[in-house]
């Protein structure tokens, strides 16, 4: 039996298209903060599954689902990353709202967050933001992930829905495109 501190589970798909020493979803299994599947059928069917060419975006009120059954993350190339996402029907699907990497390889670059950023920034917006914290701690650059995206991670966290939350982003997006 499951007790609530190991809640939410996070879960991995893993496609083994990228390099396991730079895999951040690969690295959390070793630490033991995730679990990692090969295949989608894993996926557990009332799980959230993280993947940004949904069409609802995440917000707090699928904090429940995640609880009950489940986060997780589809890891794979970016490169490879369309056909993967396009394909992923399994579980409840949710984009993430707009935020900026702070890994070393998308540094500031949109959207093109790393799994654990991906992962982190979903628990952070249903209001699980220690569990946040201590997977980005496992990752020199992973508290910077915070730090970079704690003003808009707030703005999501206190949506009430996911069109909310498409709302904030419209905002965010606009003042974020004027200051660069």
């Amino acid at each position: 039996m499951t007790n609530d501190s190991d809640k939410p589970r996070i879960i991995v798909f893993h496609a083994g298209q990228c390099d396991p020493k730079k895999c951040t979803g690969l690295r959390l299994e070793r630490m033991r903060k995730a679990e990692v599947v090969r295949s989608i059928r894993n996926i557990p069917p009332g799980g959230v599954v993280l993947n940004p060419v949904s069409q609802v975006a995440l917000s707090p009120t699928d904090r429940g689902n995640i609880m009950k059954s489940g986060l997780i993350a589809l890891d794979c190339s970016w490169k490879k990353a369309e056909e993967i996402f396009q394909t992923t029907t399994q579980g409840i699907q949710r984009a993430l709202p707009y935020l900026l990497a702070s890994n070393p390889i998308n540094t500031y670059k949109p959207i093109k967050l790393s799994t654990v950023e991906a992962i982190a920034a979903a628990l952070y917006i249903v209001g699980e933001k220690q569990k946040a914290e201590n997977l980005l701690d496992v990752f020199k650059w992973g508290p910077s992930f915070l730090i970079l995206n704690q003003e808009w991670l707030d703005s999501y966290a206190v949506c009430e829905s996911s069109t909310e939350v498409v709302a904030v982003q419209k905002e965010i997006m606009q003042e974020h495109s004027r200051e660069t």
